[in-house]
């Protein structure tokens, strides 16, 4: 496997094999075969895996590795398009006991497009959720690879930036996909620390803008909400669409 990862990969081949498992998923996925993706499942993530291993790395998992390669999907994933987690005492584990996870950060790839900030991933453009996911997918296989040959694994590294370089071409540890807060700005002009107005149960409630994820989190004043400042002002949190707030001012 090592040698397989210090051989350089010739940028056609790299792009002919991403084809390759494009077209693969458009015949044996369910929710993968629209390029423009609206729902991802972690049994999609299985054949992912089943397909990377099959067509970049020659079935190096399938022949040796005795372990497990688990994948789930997050919501709650805001900054990081991608995680892998490994036991931090790996090196004294058995491999057939050894379980590492890799975690995808679904919003990225379902809200892919809604705005013309740059969508790269690893140094590369990407034209749709469906490249964007396997671009990380690629990102996180390295490091799964390197927690295996090295019992520890850092994007930051010259190791793990030559290897993905080798095997996927990538030139970059990172992504340029637009955040929850970014698409809130830039699609609905909302920040954070915003005083907005929605309605709820037949009462248009006024609050700030607390927090952004999938929803907005809002804070509106109540003598008896549960959350209390350091001024003593009492709040109660509300989770709210974005299309359902309207900036006080009109923002």
């Amino acid at each position: 496997m090592l040698e397989m990862l210090t051989v350089k990969q010739a940028a056609k081949d790299i792009e002919n094999n991403r084809t390759k498992i494009i077209n693969s998923l458009s015949i044996t996925s369910s929710t993968l075969r629209n390029p423009q993706l609206n729902s991802i499942s972690t049994a999609d993530l299985t054949l992912l895996f089943k397909l990377y291993d099959e067509v970049f790395l020659q079935n190096w998992f399938r022949d040796h590795f005795k372990g497990k390669v688990k994948f789930s999907l997050s919501r709650k994933m805001t900054k990081s398009a991608g995680k892998t987690m490994c036991p931090k005492n790996i090196g004294r584990i058995r491999q057939e006991e050894l379980v590492l996870e890799i975690r995808l950060g679904v919003d990225f790839f379902l809200d892919y497009g809604h705005h013309s900030q740059s969508n790269s991933v690893c140094g590369i453009k990407t034209g749709s959720g469906l490249e964007a996911l396997l671009l990380v997918f690629e990102h996180e296989l390295c490091h799964v690879l390197e927690f295996l040959l090295f019992n520890k694994s850092s994007c930051k590294g010259k190791r793990f930036k030559a290897m993905a370089n080798n095997a996927f071409g990538h030139t970059d540890s990172y992504h340029k996909l637009p955040t929850n807060r970014q698409i809130a700005t830039k699609v609905f002009g909302l920040k954070l620390g915003d005083t907005v107005t929605f309605d709820f149960k037949e009462k248009k409630l006024k609050g700030f803008l607390h927090n952004i994820n999938k929803r907005a989190t809002v804070l509106v004043p109540d003598k008896k909400g549960p959350l209390v400042d350091k001024h003593g002002t009492r709040y109660s949190k509300y989770y709210v669409p974005l299309t359902r707030l309207q900036a006080v001012g009109g923002k």
